[in-house]
């Protein structure tokens, strides 16, 4: 027999701190490296591994699964209200290809953990509670990032998407079809009421305070762009010095002059540039051309925008000096999020009543609730990870820190589906 909403004993209600450490360990074996870290890179095999791992347990637990055209995947835990819609929480199962083992999949292994507590608990909700994996948030493998919850907002149709070339020369629907994870449900079509993602911190400051929760307040906005520098090839040792139309060396002094601007901007600016293409790449030619990128974020619209500007205008000062061609253009342009007080306090609330201590805080890094956050309610809840790393092999979590988000997770999502809260839907067109 369930057990009502009013005899819940909410004080001692937990995950299972040991199972959730299993369950990551198993899925660490996944694409495991040497290092122990993880390579499980959107839609390849590794990833089509993981994902069957992770159907596997969400049907052991009775979870209903339904995967869309993008190959998001949905493990729904039917509520009494089965037509209501779901609570939701995930996150995505990708990895960078030497990725750590927490990243992204602790959120989707805490959703699992919070239905299997539920089932040992005996617990009905109203609403249904659904575990999301995305596809490919990382953007390893295939560009953009945030692919799956970008379709799922319609920012990115299916077509478009199944027509993206990976960098091992296959698209994504041929990949999709080859793991076995191109579904025929359009994605956005499952109603909603509310998305918690948990996640590490991916920064120091949860350590280096000695706190266990961040109530995650707000991500900031990440504008992405690729920059095109033109100068002349030339022969390295004949074109003389002050003659020279070098790509490369204006690249440089670009970058130089970006990292200057961040430096001298106010602390939450952050600019990056982390790759580089360099044409034709001969250890004897003067560049005649180079592409490189830039990471560009900044939690304020506004200000993100006066830096975009900057940059722009210290690219062609650069270039108008030397002699060179630069162009710029945006790849990714996503604004910066607040999520919604209602729900940010339904997590403040959870945490205090389990005792934890935490403080609010800003996500610099982006994530698939960012997407979510244009339609429907959302909040994220982040933990503690060693040294603040991520995307390394060397990252690291404790297990009590892990079980405490998870909790947290379970009363955040006990509360909205105990209620029946719906909140914001969407229907495709």
């Amino acid at each position: 027999m369930a057990i009502l909403p009013d005899v819940i004993d909410f004080e001692r209600l937990r995950v299972d701190r040991a199972r959730l450490w299993r369950s990551l360990e198993a899925m660490a074996e996944v694409g495991g490296l040497p290092g122990g870290g993880c390579c499980r890179t959107a839609l390849s095999e590794p990833d089509g591994r993981g994902r069957d791992l992770f159907v596997a347990w969400c049907r052991e637990a009775g979870c209903e699964i339904g995967i869309d055209q993008v190959g998001n995947i949905h493990a729904c835990r039917r509520g009494r209200s089965p037509d209501s819609p779901a609570v939701a929480t995930g996150s995505h199962l990708d990895t960078q290809p030497h990725g750590g083992r927490f990243d992204g999949v602790y959120g989707v292994l805490a959703g699992l953990e919070v239905v299997r507590t539920l089932n040992d608990a005996r617990i009905e909700t109203d609403a249904p509670i659904d575990v999301i994996v995305w596809t490919n948030e990382e953007g390893a493998r295939f560009t953009p990032p945030l692919t799956g919850s970008s379709a799922f907002i319609g920012k990115m149709s299916v077509p478009f998407i199944h027509s993206v070339e990976t960098i091992h020369g296959t698209t994504v629907r041929a990949d999709l079809e080859k793991i076995g994870y191109l579904g025929a449900e359009l994605p956005g079509t499952r109603r909603l009421a509310c998305f918690f993602e948990a996640h590490i911190e991916q920064g120091p400051i949860l350590e280096d305070e000695g706190l266990t929760i961040g109530v995650v307040t707000r991500i900031q906005g990440i504008r992405f762009l690729r920059v095109d520098v033109t100068g002349e090839d030339g022969h390295a040792g004949t074109v003389p010095m002050d003659r020279r139309s070098d790509a490369l060396v204006g690249a440089a002094r670009m970058i130089t002059a970006l990292h200057d601007l961040a430096l001298g901007s106010e602390p939450e600016t952050r600019i990056t540039v982390g790759h580089i293409e360099v044409a034709p790449n001969a250890a004897s030619t003067i560049p005649g051309r180079v592409e490189f990128s830039v990471d560009l974020r900044h939690p304020d619209g506004d200000r993100l925008n006066a830096l975009h500007v900057e940059i722009d205008r210290r690219l062609h000062a650069v270039a108008d000096s030397m002699g060179l061609e630069v162009a710029s253009r945006i790849v990714i342009d996503v604004a910066p999020v607040v999520f919604p007080k209602t729900l940010v306090e339904t997590v403040r609330q959870a945490t205090a009543r389990l005792g934890y201590r935490h403080r609010d805080m800003l996500s610099g890094a982006g994530h698939d609730a960012m997407n979510l956050a244009k339609v429907v309610p959302t909040a994220m809840i982040f933990v503690p990870c060693k040294d603040g790393l991520s995307h390394t092999e060397a990252e690291s979590a404790k297990p009590e820190d892990l079980a405490a988000g998870a909790n947290v997770l379970l009363h955040a999502l006990l509360t909205q589906a105990l209620t029946g809260q719906t909140g914001m839907t969407r229907h495709p067109a």
